[in-house]
C-alpha cells in the first residue's frame, strides 16, 4: 500500500497510475487525512444492441388476464 501527500502524488502520478493497475492500492492525502483512493476502471461494456434477443422471449396468451383471488382487490 503506498499512501502519499497530494503533492508528491503529483509528481509521481504515471507511477501510481501503473501501481493501481497493478492492484496496489493507492491512497493519496491531504493534511494527513486519507482523502483519494486511486483504482483502475472496469472495462467498458459493449453497448447494448436493440433486438438481440429478438425470438428468446415468449409472453404467454394469457399474460395480462387477472387471477380470480385478485379480483376482489382491484374493486
Amino acid at each position: 500500500m503506498q499512501q502519499l501527500h497530494v503533492d508528491e502524488a503529483t509528481r509521481q502520478l504515471p507511477g501510481l497510475i501503473a501501481a493501481a493497475l497493478r492492484g496496489e492500492i493507492v491512497l493519496i492525502t491531504t493534511d494527513d487525512q486519507q482523502t483519494v483512493r486511486l483504482v483502475p476502471l472496469q472495462p467498458a461494456r459493449q453497448p447494448r444492441r436493440p433486438g438481440s434477443a429478438r425470438g428468446m422471449i415468449a409472453m404467454a396468451e394469457d399474460f395480462d388476464v387477472l387471477p380470480g383471488e385478485w379480483r376482489e382487490y382491484m374493486g
